[in-house]
């Protein structure tokens, strides 16, 4: 017998972190579902109230997200039983990933006029996601990266591409 709220897992790129990511976040109600939760939601209701979304969708997304040990839940009523859902260790750790989506749609999708100010409480200034070299603090871009080992598809493509500019 299956367990309909157990983490699946797909037979693709399982050698890719990105892949197995997005295996357990990637799709938007999830996201919303995070964002919420550090925003400080915690009910059923309140999530639902917030996001507009259908409670059957938003029972598997909370599911499955307490299933991958991004949230737990937590009884705060007895009759009827009630629940919380608390944001875990590994759920906390999606923060930089989150502010990385806000800056993104900040710059390319905002117009200008940038919903949410997020503010870092230990020096009070307004702030957003930069993503920086962990050994020199260099900001990084598509432009200063490489990956090792590159899979091997990635290195045919790039063979391929290289002999077809040589001719």
């Amino acid at each position: 017998m299956s367990n309909r709220n157990a983490p699946s897992t797909k037979t693709y790129d399982l050698d890719c972190s990105v892949a197995r990511t997005l295996e357990q976040v990637g799709d938007r109600w999830t996201h919303l579902i995070i964002r919420d939760a550090l925003y400080g939601v915690r009910r059923f209701d309140d999530f639902q109230a917030d996001l507009g979304i259908a409670r059957n969708i938003l029972t598997k997304r909370l599911n499955r997200l307490v299933g991958h040990g991004i949230l737990r839940k937590e009884q705060y009523q007895d009759r009827p039983a009630r629940y919380e859902y608390r944001l875990t260790e590994k759920g906390r750790d999606l923060v930089p990933v989150m502010m990385s989506l806000l800056a993104w749609g900040d710059k390319w999708l905002a117009d200008g006029d940038v919903p949410l100010h997020v503010t870092h409480t230990e020096c009070g200034h307004h702030m957003h996601a930069v993503s920086v070299c962990s050994e020199c603090g260099a900001q990084v871009d598509a432009f200063n990266l490489t990956t090792a080992p590159v899979p091997p598809v990635i290195e045919a493509i790039r063979q391929e591409r290289a002999m077809e500019s040589a001719v």
